[in-house]
Parts: C-alpha cells; sequence; structure tokens
C-alpha cells in the first residue's frame, strides 16, 4: 500500500515541477456543450471523486488520459491525498481559465487535516476531461508557534524590497535601545513565501521569531518566482541572478539603511540553493560580515533532483515499472543539463537553458574558500534532498579553514525538522519547528564572532 501512495506522490510532484514558472492564464468566457458548461461539469467529476464513485468519475476521463491514468490508479491517488490531507470537506471556489487554447478550470477545495488543494482540470474539445491533478496545496491551519519564541522581545514590520521587482518583506526586530546583529534569509527552490511554508510548516517564520527572541533582527521576503509567476516564466535568460542573488542584495540594502541595525553585522542565512548561493551573494556585497548555510548542495542541482527522484522511488526497497519510466527520463534532462544540449527554448527541469548554463560555471566550495568572512555550515543528517554527502564535500574541502565551522545535527530534515528513521516526503506534512538547537547554534555563532 505504501509503494502506491509513493507513485501517487511521484505524480503530483512530477506535475508541480512542471509548473515551477508557470505560463500565463487567463480568464475567458465558458463554452457551454447540450447540458453543462464546464464548471458544472468538473463540480459533478469532483463531487463523484469525493463520494468514491470511482467507476462513475472515470468516465468523465477522455480516452488518452484513461491510457495513461487506469481506474486502480485513479483510487490510489484519491485515497493517497484523503489519507495525507484529511477527508474532503468542500469546493471553495472554481476559476475558469485557459492555457495553449485548452479550457481550464481550478477546483479550489478544503480537506480536514486544514488543507486547500488546488485540482487543475482540462478539457477537450468534447468535454472530457483530459488532464487531472493537484495543482497546489496550501496548509490553512494557524501558525503555532515553538517554545523558544517570546512573541514580547520582538515586533513586526511589513516593508517592501526591490524597485523593479518590488516584493512584500517582512521585518522582525527585537524590543529595545540601541543597534543590533541582522540576518536575511534566502530561499531554496520553487516559488517560496516568505516563511519558506510547505504544508503546515514555516521554517523561515521559525527563524525569524526564534532569533528576534534572541536579539536578532531578521528580513525575510516573499521570493520573486512566488510574488511574480507569470512574468518570470517569460523570461528565456533566466538565471539564479534574476531568482535569488539580486534580490538577496536587495534586503541586504534595506538593512544597512535602518538605523537600529549593526551594520558591522550583517548575515546572509541561505537555506538549501540559497545556502548554495550564499558565498556568490557574499562576493558581490563587501559589507556581508558572514554567511550561514543551511542544508547548502556542493553538487549540480540536476544531482539532486535525480538522487531524490530515486531515493523517493526506493523508500520501500523497490522501483517498478513506472518508476524506472520516471527515472530513465529525469536521468535524460540530467545529461542534457550536464552536457547543455539544450536549444535555445526548450524547457529542461522546468527552466531554459540559460539558467543551466550560468549554473554550471558556479562552485560553491570555490566561491566559498575565497571568502575571508565567517562561514557557518549545518546540516541534517537525515535529509535525503541535500544529503550529509554535501556537508562531508563542505567538511573535507575547506572545515579545516579557521572561519569555517560545521555542525550535524543527526536527527534532523532537510527543514531542521526533528524526526525519526529514514526521512520521507511525508513528514514535510507534519506540523513541527526547527529545532531549539539550530536556533540556539545560529544566535551564539553570530553573537559571539569578530
Amino acid at each position: 500500500m505504501y509503494k502506491k501512495k509513493i507513485i501517487s506522490l511521484i505524480i503530483i510532484l512530477s506535475m508541480l515541477i512542471v509548473t515551477l514558472f508557470t505560463g500565463c492564464i487567463e480568464e475567458i468566457n465558458e463554452p457551454i456543450n447540450n447540458q453543462k458548461n464546464y464548471t458544472e461539469i468538473a463540480i459533478d467529476f469532483m463531487n463523484n471523486l469525493s463520494e468514491k464513485n470511482y467507476q462513475e468519475t472515470y468516465t468523465y476521463f477522455n480516452q488518452d488520459l484513461k491510457n495513461s491514468l487506469t481506474l486502480s490508479q485513479l483510487k490510489e491517488t484519491w485515497e493517497y491525498i484523503i489519507n495525507i490531507y484529511g477527508d474532503f470537506q468542500e469546493i471553495k471556489e472554481t476559476i475558469n481559465s485557459t492555457e495553449s487554447n485548452y479550457s481550464i478550470i481550478f477546483i479550489n477545495a478544503t480537506f480536514s487535516e486544514k488543507y486547500l488543494l488546488i485540482f487543475k482540470i482540462v478539457f477537450d474539445d468534447n468535454n472530457k476531461i483530459g488532464g487531472f491533478w493537484v495543482n497546489d496545496f496550501i496548509s490553512i491551519a494557524d501558525y503555532n508557534p515553538p517554545s523558544y519564541v517570546n512573541p514580547q522581545n520582538f515586533t513586526e514590520e511589513e516593508i517592501f524590497i526591490g524597485t523593479d521587482w518590488k516584493l512584500p518583506a517582512t521585518l522582525t526586530i527585537p524590543t529595545g535601545e540601541g543597534t543590533f546583529p541582522a540576518v536575511v534569509l534566502v530561499h531554496g527552490s520553487g516559488p517560496n513565501d516568505r516563511d519558506e511554508t510547505i504544508g503546515p510548516n514555516k521554517p523561515f517564520k521559525d527563524l525569524a521569531w526564534g532569533l528576534a527572541s534572541r536579539g536578532i533582527i531578521v528580513l525575510r521576503y516573499e521570493k520573486r518566482t512566488k510574488q511574480y509567476p507569470e512574468e518570470m516564466s517569460k523570461l528565456t535568460n533566466l538565471t539564479v541572478m534574476e531568482e535569488v542573488i539580486y534580490d538577496a542584495l536587495s534586503a541586504i540594502n534595506v538593512l544597512k539603511e535602518k538605523q537600529y541595525v549593526n551594520s558591522n553585522k550583517i548575515y546572509v542565512i541561505g537555506h538549501s540553493l540559497g545556502g548554495m548561493l550564499s558565498p556568490r551573494i557574499a562576493s558581490l556585497d563587501d559589507e556581508i560580515s558572514g554567511i550561514i548555510i543551511l542544508a547548502g548542495p556542493t553538487r549540480g542541482l540536476e544531482d539532486l533532483i535525480i538522487n531524490q527522484t530515486i531515493y523517493i522511488a526506493n523508500i520501500d526497497g523497490e522501483i517498478d515499472e513506472n518508476e524506472s519510466i520516471q527515472i530513465d527520463y529525469i536521468e535524460g534532462q540530467v545529461q542534457k543539463i550536464k552536457q547543455l544540449n539544450i536549444s535555445e527554448n526548450e524547457l529542461v527541469l522546468g527552466v531554459y537553458k540559460s539558467y543551466w548554463e550560468d549554473l554550471n560555471q558556479y562552485n560553491p566550495i570555490e566561491a566559498a574558500n575565497n571568502l575571508s568572512i565567517n562561514i557557518l555550515i549545518l546540516q541534517g543528517e537525515r535529509d535525503y534532498q541535500v544529503t550529509i554527502d554535501d556537508f562531508n564535500i563542505w567538511l573535507n574541502s575547506i572545515g579545516s579553514k579557521e572561519n569555517v565551522e560545521l555542525i550535524l545535527y543527526p536527527s534532523l530534515n532537510h527543514l531542521f525538522i526533528a524526526g525519526i528513521g529514514n526521512s520521507i516526503p511525508d513528514e514535510y506534512l507534519v506540523e513541527g519547528h526547527v529545532e531549539k538547537k539550530v536556533i540556539e547554534d545560529i544566535s551564539n555563532w553570530i553573537k559571539t564572532i569578530n
């Protein structure tokens, strides 16, 4: 049974990767067939699915979709969804749109474990469903601060960073007089919000509130791909400069202008992709006092993607035929990236050639080795996305330098949340918090280094 759930998860995550930079969506007037319009058909479809009328639900599919998704796979996928997100509750909203001349209905539905799932339903010219998947999932649970947070120790101010690409941001400011050290939080891959929300977890909010409770200013902001998905999708020359680095530098400049910031103690905390790019960010601003790398890759992102795909497929100890097909496809994409065998208008793993060309020229180890500022590298040993292999490469490459400190946490996953046993994707959907020891180690390091 667990094997079936993992297959379903891979299908869903694959769709999410494709929509990393979503194409333009336009509102349209619904065409109406002889009986019902697209919205009514989509609602009927979802109601049948929620009532587990699988045979009836399956009749809504066209033959192409039936060829790629069997009745049993539809049943397995829905059972996986309700096992993770809880029982279907109600449809909150429907949105009509079109993409590449296909009629689309988005259905926003709530589930009992306090999630809002956005289903994407694509119709063909015969009013049959030719595409159906989870386009996004959003936790609607209230944020419960961890015990190490003291809300009386800080206030928050809503601001914007940037000029041409203005991004909503939050400054978390300790109470009291004088100046404080400050950090900018830099996201991992994907269109992250300022809290780096995944499921009910908000690791950047944990960091912000935890560090501010200990006298450190924190600036976090909406990632550009989150705030401007349509505009970013049109950038065929996109690199990590536009995705990450320019906005991180803008955030640092905002901190420099604040009178309550100790300008001699401004730091960058980068998570995952943000951690990998932190040395590059620091090389572009000589007023940065230090960088803190949380689960920062040392290897190419394409290598991480194929390793993660194999890891998830093999959680139950077996890789079946469908999973092998997916792995072969990802491996083919990885080879394209390594050889830069990519045409100018070709999307490979969701982005254009310019993105991979830029990253292929960047070596985070070399960039970090060229820095004289202090570097703190933190890693969870249970992390399957950026693994202990990356940590050991950091350790063996620059770990002996006087300005570098490394800490490994045996029980923590990629979000620096504690767990037991091998980390699996499902645990990201269980509420947790960044471990207190991580907050304390970062705080102590910032306050004690010169």
